[in-house]
């Protein structure tokens, strides 16, 4: 979706709304700050007109000394609460990121472009902590020293007032806005290109061995160099903005300390002001050029920040049911139901019994939607028309809660995450035995293995690196789901990684844990379904 830089900026700025007194503090270190900064050399100029005038220095002296010490005091302390600040929002936002993951469910997850989350996740929020870091409080502070410093060059004459007044609103808003103009478009297309350049280079390796395998290494790395110079194309365009925003800020700074030095000699009937006013002046831009250099710099953090917004604001496929009905899953059946992805129909008016305390098998070559039936019955998808049931009571009204704590899902790839064996298997049940974690792996075949591990069910996935097999990897996915022991027990392709030995020892423990149990096996092997009571065949769907 398209915004202009002020729709963004202005989103992004509702979150700082819990951080408010955080950031009314840092302003005002920052002003008091800057102000600290800007008199040090203009009580040098007022010390060199008292000299004129033999006036002792000590106490200007002083004055210099203790404005160079809360400089540096104020300085910290500004900083330290805007990053504070920034890493505090920056958590609160990836929280509310992976807040909104879960709402879009398996359905958007299983067509987003993981390399682009990926990017959203780490680099583009890590881009926000110039905006809520550099940004904010940086706008007020500039607004406020640039007043303060209109009105003290106001009250030598008005005509260095007005001087003072356009010199700021040239540097702090006419340059930045100019720059943001030219750059903003940039900014969001370098974002989106470094989003799809992660992308492909995650899938780069992920695809490593076939690439070896088929000679496709060159290739690839041709297409990641083509695309890595493109991408530097467009990063030295957002760069050269940049350069000719700080010339021009630097140019025109000199361009109005000049002016004004011109007119407190011509225009000023005080003398101290043709010394004070200049040294004012120039010494008084600090917190504007801050500013003049956030025009071309926010080019990316915008960019990112409306990625952000996209994610946020997309609308959920599936939404999760809190307040519904929860059943005993005695009862699971489909009735007519139609199922499309986009334009592409899978299933058109299916019907299914499933029955109960038994296992199902179905068979049916690739495409015909056995995998999708699957996911329907999770309520990962909605059916587009029809209905399936569960206890008789429609599955949308049913608490999702309720679903996922009776229905357990193997599928034919089994994630498992940079922790011990232990830890992967209590994804299942957080609060399970080590009796309960020996006895679910016997079931899966798989606990002669893990105690070879180095450390048995305490050994780091992450340790084993390739040593895993995928068969293993699957008998430790079907570990879990007997750990967790729902009602409902979902197969897809559980033994498509296993020899024939311990697809047999795997069915076997299946047909073993079917006791009060409903259990849903798709295989394309005719092996795998001898342990099935009743066999359902499907066929693609074929539109006339």
């Amino acid at each position: 979706m398209k915004r202009n830089n002020l729709q963004i900026l202005s989103r992004l700025i509702v979150f700082v709304k819990p951080m408010i007194g955080i950031m009314i503090v840092a302003v005002l270190m920052g002003v008091a700050g800057f102000m600290a900064a800007i008199l040090i050399p203009v009580l040098g100029a007022y010390g060199i007109y008292n000299v004129r005038t033999g006036q002792p220095l000590t106490t200007i002296v002083a004055a210099m000394i203790l404005c160079a010490i809360l400089r540096g005091v104020l300085r910290y302390a500004e900083q330290a609460c805007n990053h504070y600040i920034a890493f505090k929002l920056l958590a609160h936002i990836r929280d509310i990121i992976f807040g909104k993951l879960r709402e879009l469910s398996f359905a958007k997850l299983e067509v987003k472009d993981k390399g682009n989350l990926i990017s959203l996740i780490t680099s583009d929020v890590e881009l926000l902590e110039v905006f809520y870091a550099h940004t904010i409080s940086p706008v007020c502070i500039a607004l406020i020293v640039s007043l303060i410093c209109i009105v003290w060059q106001w009250s030598m004459d008005w005509k260095l007032g007005v001087c003072a007044l356009a010199a700021y609103m040239s540097v702090g808003m006419g340059i930045p806005y100019v720059l943001s103009k030219r750059s903003s478009a940039s900014g969001r297309e370098l974002r989106k290109e470094s989003g799809e350049q992660m992308a492909f280079v995650l899938e780069s390796v992920r695809g490593l061995k076939e690439l070896m395998w088929f000679h496709g290494v060159q290739k690839r790395e041709e297409e990641i160099l083509k695309k890595t110079k493109e991408l530097a194309q467009k990063e030295k365009r957002v760069k050269e903005v940049m350069a000719q925003g700080m010339s021009l800020t630097n140019a025109a700074v000199i361009v109005f300390t000049v002016i004004i030095f011109v007119l407190a000699i011509h225009t000023s009937d005080r003398q101290c002001a043709v010394l004070i006013s200049p040294i004012l002046m120039i010494s008084s831009f600090g917190p504007v050029i801050a500013l003049s250099n956030l025009g071309t710099g926010l080019a990316q953090t915008l960019g990112a920040g409306n990625r952000l917004l996209d994610l946020l604001e997309e609308k959920v496929t599936v939404e999760e049911v809190t307040n519904g009905k929860n059943t005993g899953f005695d009862d699971l059946q489909a009735e007519g139901i139609d199922f499309a992805y986009d334009q592409e129909q899978v299933l058109k008016d299916f019907s299914l019994q499933i029955p109960q305390n038994r296992i199902l098998g179905i068979q049916g070559k690739s495409g015909c939607g056995k995998s999708t039936l699957l996911k329907l019955l999770m309520r990962m998808w909605d059916v587009d028309a029809g209905k399936i049931t569960i206890d008789g009571e429609n599955i949308k009204n049913i608490n999702t809660h309720c679903i996922r704590s009776h229905e357990s899902l193997v599928s034919q790839e089994t994630m498992l995450f940079h922790d011990s064996i232990a830890a992967n298997l209590r994804i299942a049940k957080a609060d399970a035995a080590d009796e309960e974690l020996v006895e679910a792996c016997k079931k899966a075949n798989i606990h002669d293995f893990i105690m070879t591990l180095p450390q048995g069910y305490d050994t780091r996935v992450a340790e084993l690196g390739s040593s895993v097999s995928g068969g293993e990897k699957q008998r430790i996915g079907l570990a879990r789901a007997f750990l967790h022991d729902g009602n409902v027990l979902l197969l897809d392709e559980p033994t498509s990684n296993l020899d024939s030995l311990n697809e047999g020892a795997i069915l076997k423990a299946v047909d073993d844990h079917k006791k009060g149990k409903t259990i849903i096996l798709i295989s394309h092997r005719a092996s795998s379904l001898q342990f099935a009571d009743q066999i359902v065949k499907m066929t693609k769907y074929e539109k006339k």
